[in-house]
């Protein structure tokens, strides 16, 4: 917190997230030394999935808590596992580097993923040598297989019958995949449902067993070697393969797999942006479609002083295959993180969570009301933003300013938080909506109902900068808006998507004199 201070007054917080993105442009280790058949890739694709791994187990929690903590502590060197060629970015950023104890936190830190890939590999080997023996292979025919799914993704029934759930969109696209037999998740705990006549089943993950004595005989002969070259890799300094035995294990049962066990369409989401897993290019050497779809479009930083911000660490190491975007403004956004050779697909909005079906009750005036609520202090300095928007100070103006102007307007607000994260939101923020709560012109909705469902029974839409439900309103032919209670936002940023931006009160009365309110209101349940 003191690190946060001090770059803050000082005008630099914009150091840590530097530094993020130098990793995230920077080899933590040699190409050429990628190129073998351990990770079964070229000498660039080896390369950058390392990179990923690293960004995702390095860069993404810890490197910031410690860079701060290095500011706050009159710039004490940092100690922190990283490999060599990246603790030379953090001193070629102005960070001191504690250089033998981070090198030792380092080989630390490549020796417990050498254990847990020792043990991925024994306990990959177990699961697929009782299989082929019991010979209890499941089989799913022609399927499609989504990752890193919750309960909430899949499919269920709403008031109108249709559930917005990522399954039922999929099977609603017309470049899916035809002749499913199956759609599988890894959900834990979840009974067999149907999207339309399609069940939804759950495995134990992507990777299905071998089921054959050759191609279990190859894992095993892979498996034995390539311990052995990862242990003798760590003694020598040649750290990658240790790090990466886990992931390798994987991709060599996909490797050895029968093309016709494997799904045609693997379906990965954004939260999981950076890593894509080695054994997609296995999979996709054997036929399968890698996709990588957005279920939200709020990715982009915040224009400032007519000048736009770099990219965020991390998509300019991306290396997925197909992307599914929502407009144009999001096809731009890969184009210029990852080149233009990818392949792009605009889909229009993508449904992913199915979540409660919107009240039936609700007033025909309602506005829904879209924010994001900030979290405590000691959750959202530590990231060190640059542009620091999703704050109580901001939180609390949009719902302020749009409770007032709205029902004086004769509108009735329906206000729906992004998710309930607990005991983490900021309490002036907790504060400020128990108060416009209540009164009887406002209403929170439940987090997990569907804000697909909630904009249809709504007459206009009103979205913090830069949250996708301002996309859904407006290709649901509502109003729709980003309200800016401080004019922060500028009004071309390209973040917006076209979206109008409207800044402060007066603005935000012109808008709301746009639409006339309906006459007939009901109650809603909170």
């Amino acid at each position: 917190m003191r690190g946060y201070r001090r770059l803050k007054a000082s005008g630099g917080l914009g150091r840590v997230a530097a530094v993020k993105e130098a990793l995230t442009n920077t080899p933590a280790c040699q190409p050429a030394a990628c190129s073998l058949r351990f990770l079964g890739l070229e000498n660039k694709e080896a390369e950058l999935s390392v990179r990923q791994f690293l960004l995702v187990r390095r860069v993404a929690t810890g490197l910031g808590e410690a860079l701060l903590e290095s500011v706050g502590n009159h710039d004490k060197p940092v100690r922190y596992a990283l490999p060599m060629r990246w603790r030379e970015v953090l001193r070629a950023h102005g960070f001191c580097v504690a250089e033998k104890t981070s090198a030792w936190l380092w080989t630390g830190f490549t020796a417990l993923y050498l254990a847990n890939g020792i043990f991925t590999v024994f306990k990959l080997a177990v699961v697929n040598a009782a299989e082929t023996v019991r010979a209890r292979t499941r089989p799913l025919g022609r399927y499609v297989f989504f990752d890193a799914l919750g309960s909430g993704n899949l499919p269920s029934s709403g008031n109108d019958g249709d559930s917005h759930d990522i399954v039922n969109w999929y099977l609603r696209w017309s470049q899916r995949a035809h002749g499913i037999d199956n759609v599988c998740h890894s959900v834990a705990g979840v009974v067999v449902r149907l999207a339309g006549t399609t069940p939804v089943i759950a495995v134990q993950s992507a990777l299905r067993p071998l089921g054959n004595f050759d191609s279990l005989m190859k894992f095993f002969l892979w498996s034995v070697v390539s311990c052995v070259r990862a242990f003798l890799g760590i003694l020598s300094a040649t750290w990658w393969p240790a790090l990466m035995l886990g992931e390798a294990a994987k991709a060599a049962q996909v490797r050895f797999q029968k093309p016709e066990l494997l799904a045609c369409d693997y379906l990965f989401h954004n939260s999981n942006w950076i890593y894509r897993p080695l054994w997609t290019y296995e999979a996709a050497r054997k036929g399968s479609r890698i996709l990588f779809y957005f279920y939200s479009t709020n990715v982009e930083q915040f224009k400032g002083g007519g000048l736009y911000p770099p990219i965020p660490y991390g998509w300019q190491a991306m290396t997925w295959p197909q992307y599914l975007v929502w407009n144009e403004y999001q096809a731009s956004f890969i184009r210029r993180a990852v080149g233009v050779s990818v392949t792009i697909d605009v889909v229009n909005s993508i449904s992913f969570h199915a979540g409660k079906p919107a009240p039936r009750d609700m007033p025909t005036n309602s506005i829904a009301v879209f924010d994001v609520q900030p979290m405590r202090d000691a959750i959202y300095r530590p990231l060190a933003l640059i542009v620091e928007y999703y704050v109580p100070r901001n939180a609390n103006q949009f719902l302020t300013d749009i409770h007032e102007t709205a029902v004086s307007a004769g509108f009735f607000v329906i206000l729906k938080r992004k998710r309930d994260v607990g005991s983490r939101v900021h309490p002036a923020y907790v504060r400020t909506t128990k108060a416009l709560l209540l009164d009887e012109q406002c209403a929170e909705i439940d987090p997990t109902t569907s804000a697909k469902a909630l904009i249809e029974r709504c007459q206009a839409v009103v979205s913090t900068p830069f949250t996708s439900t301002a996309l859904i309103g407006r290709e649901l032919g509502k109003p729709s808006i980003y309200y800016d209670p401080y004019g922060i936002c500028e009004k071309d940023d390209r973040a917006a998507h076209g979206i109008p931006i409207v800044s402060g009160r007066a603005e935000l009365l012109v808008w709301l004199a746009t639409l006339e309110p309906k006459s007939v209101q009901t109650g809603v349940e909170a």
